[in-house]
C-alpha cells in the first residue's frame, strides 16, 4: 500500500499551500542527492517527497486525493507511483524551489543523470472521455482505447542548438543601480529542448513529429465516479529531442441506468408490486448489478417502504467496502376497475381492516429519507 502524502511530507491536511511547499524543501534539500551521493535511500526518500509535492502542491489534485486517496490518480498506469517520474524529471518540474541552495536547482554525480543545464522538455499531454456502465464501474475494467498522439518521425536526427549550447536556457547580464544582474531564460531558438531539428523527414512538421494513432490500454479501477480524471504516463504528445512523453488524461463519464440511480455508492431501485401483492406478501426477483436477487414482500406491506440490501451498492473507490441497494417499494394503484372489482372495494370502505391505522412502525416520509442516510 502506498504511503499517506501527507504523513511523507511530516504535515496535517489542514495545511496551508506555503507549508505544505515549506515542508516539501525542507525535504528535498534533506535528501538531495548533492548531499547525499551513492546514498539508494536518500534517492528513494527524494522521490517520495517529489510525488508527494507533485499532488498535494497543486489544489485541484490535493482535492481529488483528499476525497479519492491514491486510487485518483492510478488507472493502472496513473501517478508517479508506477515510477513514470525519474530525477531528471523532478528537477524540470520542481528545480525552482531550492532556490540558491544547489546552484540554481541542477544536480550532479547521480547515476544516469546530466550535467547542469538544460531541463528535459515534455510534450503536451492529451485527454480524452470514456463512458462506463455502472455494471463495469461495479468491478473495474480494462478498456483499449484509440489515441492519435504526436511522435518522432522515423529517421528524424536533432543538433546541439547553437543559441543556448544545449543548456535549453540563455543568460543575460545587465547593469542596473545595485550591480550586475544575471537572468535565466528559456531559450527562444530551441524552446528549452536544447536541440533543435537536424533532419526533417518527408511528412513530419517543422518539430520533427507525425501524428500517429496507437492502441492504449487502461486498467480502471472499480468504484470510480463521474468525473474522475485518471493519467497513463507517457501516452500524450512527444517533443522533439531529448525529450520526455506527456500524458493521457483519462475523464470518466458515467452511463446513467436505465433502472438503477446512483447516489455516492449507494443505488436506488423502484420497485412497483399490486395491491393484492402487497396485502398478501410476495416472492419477487430483480437484476442486481452482481446478478439476481430475490426479495420477500412481507404481508402487509405499505407502499414507500424502504429494503435495503447491504453490500449490494458500488465499491469505495478507496476499497474501504461496498455501499448498498436501497430498494423502494411502490404500491401500484389501478387506475380502472371492473364492476365486481368496484363492488368489492365499495364493499371494504368502511371494513376496519382497510381503515389506515399507522403504528410506530409505519415511518414518515422525512423518517425514510433519514434512514437513506444513516
Amino acid at each position: 500500500m502506498k504511503e499517506d502524502y501527507y504523513k511523507i511530507l511530516g504535515i496535517d491536511k489542514n495545511a496551508t499551500s506555503a507549508e505544505i511547499k515549506k515542508a516539501y524543501r525542507k525535504m528535498a534539500i534533506k535528501y538531495h542527492p548533492d548531499k547525499n551521493p551513492g546514498d539508494k535511500q536518500a534517492e528513494e526518500n527524494f522521490k517520495k517527497a517529489a510525488e508527494a509535492y507533485e499532488v498535494l502542491g497543486n489544489a485541484d489534485k490535493k482535492a481529488r486525493y483528499d476525497q479519492f486517496g491514491h486510487s485518483a490518480f492510478e488507472g493502472g498506469h496513473g501517478g508517479f507511483g508506477g515510477g513514470g517520474m525519474n530525477m531528471e524529471d523532478i528537477f524540470s518540474q520542481f528545480g525552482d524551489i531550492f532556490g540558491g541552495a544547489f546552484g540554481g536547482g541542477g544536480f550532479s554525480g547521480f547515476s544516469g543523470g546530466r550535467s547542469r543545464g538544460g531541463a528535459r522538455v515534455k510534450g503536451s499531454n492529451l485527454r480524452i472521455r470514456v463512458k462506463l456502465t455502472l455494471e463495469e464501474i461495479v468491478n473495474g475494467v480494462e478498456k483499449k482505447v484509440k489515441v492519435k498522439r504526436l511522435v518522432k518521425a522515423q529517421g528524424v536526427t536533432y543538433k546541439t542548438c547553437d543559441t543556448c549550447n544545449g543548456q535549453g536556457q540563455v543568460t543575460r547580464v545587465t547593469n542596473t543601480i545595485l550591480g550586475r544582474m544575471q537572468t535565466a531564460t528559456t531559450c527562444p531558438t530551441c524552446q528549452g529542448a536544447g536541440e533543435i531539428i537536424d533532419n526533417r523527414p518527408s511528412g513530419a512538421n517543422a518539430q520533427g513529429l507525425v501524428e500517429k494513432e496507437e492502441s492504449v490500454s487502461i486498467k480502471i479501477p472499480p468504484g470510480v465516479v463521474d468525473g474522475v480524471q485518471l493519467k497513463v504516463s507517457g501516452k500524450g504528445n512527444e517533443a522533439p529531442g531529448n525529450s520526455i512523453s506527456g500524458d493521457l488524461l483519462v475523464v470518466i463519464q458515467e452511463v446513467a441506468h436505465d433502472k438503477l440511480k446512483r447516489e455516492g455508492n449507494n443505488l436506488h431501485y423502484d420497485m412497483y408490486i399490486s395491491i393484492p401483492e402487497a396485502v398478501l406478501g410476495e416472492s419477487k426477483e430483480i437484476d442486481t448489478l452482481t446478478g439476481k436477487v430475490r426479495i420477500k414482500i412481507e404481508a402487509g406491506t405499505q407502499s414507500g417502504k424502504i429494503l435495503r440490501l447491504r453490500g449490494k451498492g458500488l465499491p469505495s473507490l478507496e476499497g474501504y467496502g461496498k455501499g448498498d441497494l436501497l430498494i423502494h417499494v411502490n404500491v401500484w394503484t389501478p387506475k380502472s376497475l371492473s364492476k365486481d372489482q368496484k363492488a368489492f372495494f365499495e364493499a371494504m370502505k368502511d371494513d376496519e381492516h382497510f381503515t389506515p391505522i399507522p403504528t410506530k412502525s409505519d415511518k414518515s416520509f422525512f423518517e425514510k429519507v433519514k434512514d437513506m442516510f444513516s
